[in-house]
């Protein structure tokens, strides 16, 4: 994860900037590139299918968007993108902004979100878990396919 910009952003200026690019999150006014990776895409996209089957076999109302910001309604410039998130269609028209675009701002609607830990680790074990812990959303996995947040805890090897 890098940042990439010194000027601080705020949330509708991230939106209109860099809303459509899956690449970009917004931290506190900071613009953060995710720099993703092929096996953590391969990753991302395991679970999503995986949770995907279970929520079709198991006839949920729930649906795994492509591409979702949610946007903590007490972060004033703060949208982040999760590499899998499930969503509860019954609360999607509660939602002030998803019928123009994919954002979420109540944690009733999120039934869980997955990170998958790259670069930016210590946002993913530490600022995130702050931002869905007050939503309240119900789970949330941090997936450390690599060890690096573990790495710096418990040493290498882990």
């Amino acid at each position: 994860m890098t940042y990439t910009s010194s000027k601080l952003l705020t949330f509708e200026e991230f939106i209109a900037q860099y809303g459509d690019n899956t690449r970009y999150e917004l931290i506190d006014g900071q613009l953060r590139d995710m720099e993703p990776t092929g096996p953590h895409e391969a990753v991302a996209g395991s679970i999503a299918g995986r949770i995907y089957v279970e929520i079709f076999n198991s006839n949920f109302n729930w649906l795994v968007p492509k591409t979702c910001l949610i946007k903590p309604p007490a972060a004033v410039a703060t949208a982040l993108r999760p590499d899998v998130i499930v969503l509860d269609k019954a609360e999607l028209s509660k939602e002030p902004l998803w019928q123009k675009e994919p954002i979420i701002c109540n944690g009733s609607t999120i039934k869980l979100v997955a990170e998958v830990v790259s670069t930016n680790w210590q946002d993913d074990y530490a600022r995130i878990v702050e931002e869905y812990a007050f939503l309240k959303i119900p789970e949330y996995w941090i997936v450390d396919f690599r060890g690096l947040g573990g790495l710096q805890f418990i040493g290498n090897p882990k």
